[in-house]
């Protein structure tokens, strides 16, 4: 038996191929983790096929095959870049372009050349016997320099993978960190390719990953997890190539997607006998009591939505990740603009006269102009899926004019509550906004409607005397419960808020019913409370300020903090018990919702905040908050989980009076 596992490496052909194949299986895991954790896998598909132009063309001209598949895979890459910068086209199309047309053309120029078929397949398979001393100098070299280039770039690489706005905030320069993302994957696919082709490459640079994903958490671990995997692949994919007269590098490549595959099995019977304990724990009485915790379902995706849920209108193409747009208006003159947090690019949008308010629903921002209403796309969005996010992009521009004064505004995926200053509560297709078109929604609200939330495909609406009711497609249903004088609501991920008169309400549910959860007003706390509450998208708890005193409510625990802060401007909450405030004389102080004391306070605005005139906001989201400076022509974004550090000072060419955040 040992003889049988140890036999084909005394060939001195097949030991060189083992060197070769485990320094490929360590590059392609130093690479390939990035290419899984930034979605890339169809990239790198594309460029391995995109290296035949330059390897045929240096070929021809006699000169190094790796140095022409290089350059080919760069000129893939950066044309994929170009083309997915266009908002009408997205990344995969330019990557199906191109992939069929760099193939076409090293097609193109084998074809013109006799005797190049044996050299194609190849190119094209690989062949990993054939591996010279030389060929193993260039792959160590390789190895060693991707290894200095993930040790020194691994911050900017963390940053720019998860959040490409950290890293701009953070100074590690997002672009360029792509950039060389990108090359290094270029050089792995152009070092590995000798070993399995190019059609096989790709099984090396993602399958030893995908299965270390199965095991690993942290990216070190699932690097060096990964390289055990590769490892054992060329291993045994030589070994069964010996004994089996297969091809050597469609074996490695094959067993490469095999350990993947026995690691998925594996990782699920692992999962099974968990949670078979955990049961078996249950039976025994460990389980603790969770009826404290919410298990309410997510809302409904709308029915007009895709097979996948996501309705897409023209020009929109999908981003890697969420976006961060801040709209911004000059009071005075109403110039409009959208600022992109993450570019650091400001998109001028037009000038609207007068504005004196402005709401936004997470994309679009409603300018209020006197008697009418200006809709601008901030041209960024997120369409909550239940059980995950999808990120969109498009165009800034301005889409619509409303004929009310808009005071108010709450969102779904599908439709928008639009609550003017006098009058009626109007329903619209959000999705239509977005193609510049006003229609109504078709469903029908009570005639006596004092507020209004979108929850899903349905709308939750208070009445003046204070019902609730429920609309869907089929009509309107009373829902037990009271909310007297609704003065403020709000959309969560999983719930609808309203501000009563004698506290709020959460409402929260299915399909089939839903459910009314009060939360009373301290019996001590102040007569006048807030009309307007603010909180970080999708977030359970909110943040207010009334009078001398800052409120926050968290609604799944059905608790409210009061601070008396007397010269209180503005407040939000990103929910984790913080709770941000801005003050009149320019401080941003943090406080403690548990202990009500203040943590950190900073000097923000240096001419403090008048009176008169629109106040400034903070906008937040799930690491940063935004602050508009109407007099330094600036925003500030804001690391508020340490110590309200200033990450950036975004000066703007409109003057951001004021500012609605969107995208997120």
């Amino acid at each position: 038996m040992t003889s049988w596992l140890t036999e084909p490496f005394q060939a001195e052909m097949v030991l060189r191929a083992l060197v070769a194949g485990v320094i490929a299986a360590w590059l392609c895991s130093l690479v390939g983790c990035w290419v899984l954790l930034r979605r890339s896998v169809f990239l790198g598909e594309a460029m391995t096929h995109g290296m035949l132009p330059g390897v045929a063309i240096a070929a021809l001209l006699g000169v190094s095959l790796m140095a022409g598949g290089l350059v080919a895979a760069l000129v893939m890459a950066v044309g994929v870049a170009a083309i997915g910068r266009s908002p009408r086209l997205s990344s995969d199309t330019g990557i199906g372009l191109l992939l069929v047309g760099m193939l076409a053309l090293g097609v193109i120029v084998v074809s013109r050349s006799q005797g190049f078929a044996v050299d194609l397949t190849g190119f094209l398979f690989g062949d990993v016997f054939a591996v010279r001393a030389t060929d193993l100098v260039i792959l160590g070299t390789a190895l060693l320099l991707t290894l200095i280039a993930v040790v020194t770039g691994h911050r900017a690489f963390v940053a720019v993978t998860f959040d490409p706005r950290k890293a701009a905030t953070l100074g590690l320069h997002p672009n360029l960190a792509i950039a060389a993302l990108t090359v290094l994957m270029a050089v792995a696919m152009v070092a590995a390719f000798h070993i399995v082709g190019t059609l096989l490459v790709l099984g090396l640079l993602v399958a030893p990953p995908a299965a270390a994903l199965l095991w690993a958490r942290s990216i070190p671990r699932i690097m060096m997890v990964s390289a055990a995997l590769g490892t054992a692949a060329v291993y045994l994919g030589l070994l069964i190539s010996w004994h089996a007269g297969t091809a050597g590098g469609a074996t490695i490549a094959g067993v490469s997607v095999l350990l993947f595959f026995g690691s998925a099995l594996l990782t699920r019977l692992r999962a099974r006998w968990v949670t078979a304990v955990v049961v078996g724990c249950v039976v025994a009485g460990c389980a603790t009591d969770t009826n404290a915790s919410d298990t309410t379902p997510p809302a409904p995706v709308p029915e007009s939505a895709t097979s996948d849920g996501v309705a897409v209108e023209g020009g929109a193409g999908e981003a890697d990740g969420p976006l961060t747009k801040l709209v911004l208006v000059d009071p005075s003159t109403g110039d409009a603009s959208v600022y992109d947090a993450v570019d650091e690019t400001e998109t001028r949008i037009g000038t609207f006269g007068p504005v004196d308010a402005v709401a936004g629903d997470g994309r679009f921002a409603y300018l209020r102009t006197g008697p009418r209403t200006a809709v601008i796309d901030s041209g960024a969005w997120t369409f909550d899926h239940g059980d995950h996010y999808h990120y969109f992009a498009s165009t800034p521009a301005q889409v619509a004019t409303l004929d009310v004064p808009v005071a108010s505004v709450a969102a779904s995926n599908s439709t928008v509550a639009v609550r003017p200053e006098n009058g009626a509560i109007r329903l619209l297709m959000r999705e239509q906004l977005g193609q510049k078109s006003v229609q109504q929604s078709p469903l029908v609200l009570p005639a006596d409607a004092a507020a209004v939330v979108p929850y899903g495909s349905r709308a939750v609406t208070v009445t003046t005397d204070g019902r609730i009711w429920v609309t869907d497609g089929a009509g309107s249903a009373e829902v037990p419960g009271q909310c007297r004088h609704a003065s403020w609501a709000v959309a969560t991920r999983r719930a609808v808020l309203f501000g009563c008169a004698d506290g709020a309400i959460r409402i929260t549910g299915g399909e089939k019913n839903l459910t009314v959860t009060a939360t009373p007003y301290p019996a001590d706390a102040p007569a006048q409370r807030p009309t307007r509450m603010q909180h970080r998208a999708r977030a359970d708890v909110v943040a207010g300020v009334a009078d001398g005193t800052v409120w926050m409510l968290d609604s799944r625990q059905r608790s409210w903090t009061v601070l008396p802060i007397a010269d209180a401007v503005a407040a939000n909450t990103a929910g984790d018990g913080t709770i941000l405030v801005l003050h009149r004389d320019g401080a941003l102080s943090a406080h403690d919702a548990t202990t009500r004391a203040e943590t950190t306070r900073i000097p923000l605005l240096v001419n403090g905040i008048s009176r008169s005139g629109p106040q400034p906001v903070i906008e937040i989201d799930s690491d940063r908050a935004y602050v508009n400076d109407t007099d330094a022509r600036a925003v500030y974004e804001i690391d508020y989980a340490d110590g309200l550090r200033i990450a950036r000072t975004l000066r703007t060419a409109v003057s951001p009076g004021l500012m609605v955040e969107a995208g997120r």
